[in-house]
């Protein structure tokens, strides 16, 4: 638990409060609340509640125990499925670092595997931007042939070239989302 500026107050590392407070030798807990400012109201009301001075408590606003007693929330209540939920998240997070364990002793362990990943991908990353650089060249040869034709000029190719269908088909639109979505992450 993570102490807070407030007194009689922990964080917890799922993020709630847990206020507490001590009588003589006994450690009261006050419960679990979703806020800090909520925690240490109930502290606040607790201490109201043993006669301790205002100095002692976290907040100067309050003047008597019904004031403190009525700012304060009901503690979160820690369920069955909270528990549950905190024990899958729990083994995931022992999965992850066990994976990431093994990884870590795997590429100390075969450097030779790393250096070939990394140059497999380099490799594919630059034939794709190869691919890439060649399908819009010809994309700009092809747009710029229907400008000349348009214009009343002379194409490279000829009538009915079955060329010219191969070109506009190879540089259409039409390409792949999930190439272009693999080349922005590499």
């Amino acid at each position: 638990m993570f102490n807070t500026s407030y007194r009689g107050i922990r964080e917890r590392p799922g993020g709630t409060y847990y206020a507490e407070i001590r009588s003589g030798d006994v450690r009261l807990g006050l419960g679990t609340f979703g806020t800090v400012h909520e925690a240490a109201r109930a502290y606040d009301a607790a201490a109201w509640r043993l006669e301790r001075p205002p100095a002692q408590m976290n907040f100067r606003d309050v003047f008597t125990r019904e004031q403190a007693q009525s700012v304060v929330p009901p503690p979160r209540l820690i369920t069955d499925q909270d528990r549950a939920e905190h024990r899958r998240r729990q083994r995931r997070l022992l999965i992850a670092e066990e994976d990431e364990r093994a990884m870590a002793e795997w590429r100390r362990c075969h450097p030779e595997d790393v250096a070939a990943e990394r140059a497999f991908w380099a490799e594919r990353t630059a034939k794709r931007r190869a691919e890439r650089w060649d399908r819009r060249w010809r994309k700009a040869l092809t747009i710029s042939q229907c400008d000349i034709v348009e214009a009343g000029g002379v194409s490279i190719f000829g009538d009915n070239d079955p060329r010219w269908d191969d070109m506009w088909i190879d540089t259409s639109d039409n390409t792949s989302s999930d190439e272009e979505d693999e080349d922005d992450s590499e």
